[in-house]
């Protein structure tokens, strides 16, 4: 049976200077000038090695060994004991190395080396776009020891199992198929036990063949945020005389979902509008080596603020992150890195990221559709390839895998009859009107137009947001100050905007997080882009969070708004509260002001007096409370002042 040994402690990296430092993965050597802005953070080539001793009892007769890497950026290179075995092209996705030939004997210590590039090339994705591309063994390494007769371990990185529930809508009987991939010298005389358990483990239904369709009655369906029920499929591979010699176990989901023109997204056949969130990896001084804590982190936020899809842009994210989606009911758009500009060498690399996507997350019942591309027509010049190769995308996409349909992103400036807004199944716009352009009524106007002249034609949003700063404000908000008032009244907008079109099928903010952009200068702090509802360091939830939490989240809470905006130069001041309780009552220095009936945003006009003023806004039980100061002359430090305004990254 097989078993895993850690590699990510001990290992030496050479830098960029050829310095050499002792670092644990995941790590990436682009962590502080990656974030720093001037777009200028090094891209090349860097080294790591490690010795480790091949397990006791290690059989190279009767045994594989693999070393399995979650994930290197961008293009890695792997030597083992002098033997040069693998190269690995994409960032983003896991790959394995079969090192089985060239292992010193059981007991005895071997040497491992990883060159690590992330420098600028026309071949592999992504070179263009507005994050930035982190160097490094980022994700964990491992040692894995198997049979010589396995499930595959060769296939594209993936578990050597897929599994396709599939059920009607209105009924509750389904069926399961279940295929697996063996390699080794008995694979052809093995035979393949497959059981089906259900959240408890118990055994539901059971049977055998490398391809086995199994019934399954009164299936549990996988029903979004409100029941994210889980099976798990678990196949063992069995010698002729019955021994066991590899057993690998997944989880599933049972759903079912579609899409329409008219009346947007269905999950289990109810309509199930996906409003959400796209999320980038990265955090502060970290860049992409994030723990499993930081993951988990993550999902807590994106299920606080209410959402229940997740955009998982613009690569392939952790498998963990996945799971986490599937535990929690998120339905999840995945996608390559297939982004901003055709590269003129890159099919190859889009269509094996295409190949590895799927392979890896095919079992995950909270991914619905595979992303093709964001934003492909920003910088490209030759189209009739770059269509090409998207027609070739989607027919791959469909080959491995008739049970999702596909998508991808356009940019704002494609209009609404670019070809490449057809290619997919269905598809969504990045559009920031109200941001980079002004008038927030464009978008009604853009959608509606879109609408009127494609109806039949499944649209959604990929990307809208603007930019704030927890420390920049205004009394009267304006496009491009960075404010944190002007996010809140952007994005009031927004939702009200998804309200009265709800044929849109999916709609996700942009940004869950900030998150670095070494080419930026925006906000007073180069290298970032400052979209996310959460700050870098996920300490801080600007006002945007607690608007989008009142208006997705069943919890009930009350909260007010521009607390850190404290020093305040006028005697009256509007004070607004997010809350999503039918009144809300402002208490003014001990003093009940009023009680107004609104939906979800509350203004009141409140009179300030000299010195501090305590603010309580309360809604039944709930409550909230601010101190605003009555100062003589606005505090400069809320105003951008000149510095790092500018448009898009463009």
């Amino acid at each position: 049976m097989r078993r895993y040994e850690s590699l990510n402690e001990g290992w030496s990296f050479r830098g960029p200077k050829g310095d050499v430092t002792q670092v644990d993965i995941p790590h990436t050597w682009n962590a502080q000038d990656g974030q720093d802005g001037g777009n200028d953070y090094w891209r090349g080539t860097c080294s790591y090695s490690r010795t480790f001793r091949t397990p006791e009892g290690f059989d190279s007769v009767h045994q594989v060994a693999y070393i399995e890497f979650d994930a290197v950026n961008a293009s890695a290179d792997v030597t083992v004991n002098g033997s040069a075995l693998c190269h690995h092209d994409g960032g983003y996705s896991r790959f394995r190395v079969d090192v089985s030939s060239v292992l010193a004997p059981a007991g005895e210590e071997n040497g491992l080396d990883v060159t690590v590039d992330n420098s600028v090339n026309d071949r592999v994705y992504p070179q263009k776009a507005d994050f930035t591309f982190y160097g490094g063994i980022y994700r964990s390494v491992r040692l894995v020891i198997a049979d010589a007769t396995h499930f595959s371990l060769d296939r594209n990185g993936g578990p050597g199992i897929a599994v396709t529930p599939k059920i009607k809508d209105g009924e509750k009987d389904a069926t399961v198929r279940v295929q697996t991939w063996a390699d080794g010298p008995h694979a052809a005389d093995a035979t393949v036990r497959v059981r089906v358990l259900d959240a408890t483990g118990a055994e539901v239904v059971a049977g055998e063949g490398a391809d086995a369709v199994l019934a399954l009655p009164n299936a549990h369906r996988w029903d979004g945020t409100a029941d994210p029920y889980l099976y798990q499929a678990e196949v063992t591979l069995l010698s002729p005389v019955g021994e066991a010699l590899d057993r690998v176990v997944c989880r599933f989901g049972v759903r079912s979902f579609s899409y329409d023109p008219r009346k947007g997204f269905f999950l289990n056949g109810r309509s199930y509008p996906l409003r959400g969130v796209s999320r980038h990896q990265d955090r502060k001084g970290i860049g992409n080596a994030l723990t499993t804590a930081m993951h988990e982190e993550d999902i807590d936020l994106i299920c606080e603020v209410g959402a229940n899809t997740v955009r998982l842009a613009h690569y392939q994210h952790d498998q963990h992150f996945y799971d986490l989606c599937d535990e929690r009911g998120l339905v999840v758009w995945a996608e390559i890195p297939y982004i901003s500009e055709h590269l003129a060498n890159g099919d190859e690399n889009t269509r094996s990221q295409m190949t590895e996507l799927i392979t890896q997350n095919y079992n995950h019942p909270s991914i619905v559709c595979w992303g093709l591309s964001n934003e492909i027509t920003l910088s490209t010049h030759d189209k009739r390839a770059m269509l090409a190769n998207h027609h070739a995308l989607n027919d791959l996409a469909h080959k491995m895998d008739e049970t999702r349909f596909t998508t991808l992103a356009c940019y704002a400036m494609c209009g609404p009859f670019n070809r490449s807004a057809f290619v997919s199944d269905v598809v969504s716009w990045n559009l920031y009107l109200g941001w980079y352009v002004p008038g927030l009524w464009l978008n009604d106007l853009w959608f509606g137009f879109f609408h009127l002249v494609h109806p039949n034609r499944t649209v959604g949003m990929s990307e809208y947001g603007c930019e704030a700063m927890p420390n920049l404000h205004s009394e009267h908000p304006r496009r491009g100050d960075h404010s944190e008032e002007y996010q809140g009244v952007y994005h009031e907008y927004m939702l009200r905007f998804f309200d009265r079109h709800p044929y849109l099928w999916a709609t996700h903010v942009w940004n869950m997080f900030d998150f670095a952009a070494d080419a930026r200068n925006q906000g007073g702090e180069p290298g970032m882009n400052h979209k996310g509802l959460v700050t870098f360091d996920r300490k801080t939830k600007k006002d945007a969070f607690y608007l989008y939490k009142c208006w997705w989240s069943p919890e009930p809470m009350v909260h007010i708004c521009s607390k850190r905006f404290r020093d305040r130069a006028r005697d009256r001041i509007c004070v607004k509260v997010y809350s999503n309780q039918p009144q809300v009552t402002l208490v003014v220095n001990g003093n009940e002001v009023v009680t107004k009936a609104c939906d979800k945003v509350f203004e009141f006009d409140v009179s300030l007096e000299q010195g501090e003023n305590h603010v309580v806004a309360r809604a039944g039980d709930l409550s909230d409370e601010a101190t605003f100061v009555r100062v003589e002359k606005p505090n400069p430090a809320y105003s951008l002042n000149g510095k790092g305004g500018g448009g898009n990254w463009t």
